[in-house]
């Protein structure tokens, strides 16, 4: 008699069934789900295209922007800035330390009146200048910039100066009727301006 057809040697089908998922399989699913939901909240904006890091809502990002002063005088501030100013005094506006004095802070730059700057532009400065406490030499004069800028161009990279708050200043802007006001007085002058010089210069006039 064969002994295959013997039942005891018979191999037993395997049996499908169910059977409960691990509890830690549960825990870790909950845990990887609330921090992706946490992710999303502190970094999606609302789903806000114009929110990005490290603003968390358009709310800060709206607050944190520049003066109101009309963005487009900051855009075109900008580009004047860095045509004719960032070589000098860099992107950061913090100058170049033992060079070239920085905007970032300035006390030239955030005096509430901006007669003194505007006359520097246009005029230009010659000789050692003392900003934030720290001196300059002559070698960091600037050129006069009255033939290459028209009053528009000057008043707008002021404002953009002088309101860049990612730098620090917060002064008010200048407007092209303050610039052109300026200008007709120094029409004459044809040199540079010490700091003594400006100095004594009233801010209002």
């Amino acid at each position: 008699m064969n002994s295959d057809l013997n039942p005891t040697n018979q191999e037993v089908e395997p049996a499908t069934g169910s059977a409960r998922a691990p509890v830690w399989l549960f825990v870790l699913t909950a845990l990887l789900a609330f921090w992706g939901m946490s992710f999303l909240d502190n970094h999606g904006g609302g789903f806000d295209a114009r929110v990005y890091e490290p603003y968390r809502g358009i709310d800060e990002v709206e607050t944190d922007q520049p003066p109101s002063a009309g963005n487009d005088v900051f855009v075109k501030g900008k580009k004047v800035f860095e045509t004719y100013c960032m070589i000098c005094h860099q992107s950061t506006g913090k100058g170049t330390p033992g060079k070239f004095p920085p905007l970032a802070g300035s006390e030239w730059v955030q005096a509430p009146e901006p007669g003194r700057i505007i006359r520097l532009v246009l005029d230009g400065s010659q000789g050692p200048i003392i900003v934030k406490g720290q001196q300059f030499p002559a070698s960091s004069a600037m050129p006069p910039w009255k033939e290459n800028l028209k009053d528009e161009d000057i008043a707008a990279v002021l404002t953009y100066i002088r309101g860049n708050q990612e730098w620090g200043n917060n002064a008010p802007p200048v407007t092209v009727d303050r610039v052109k006001a300026v200008r007709g007085k120094m029409a004459t002058r044809g040199t540079a301006w010490s700091p003594d010089e400006l100095l004594k210069v009233p801010e209002t006039e």
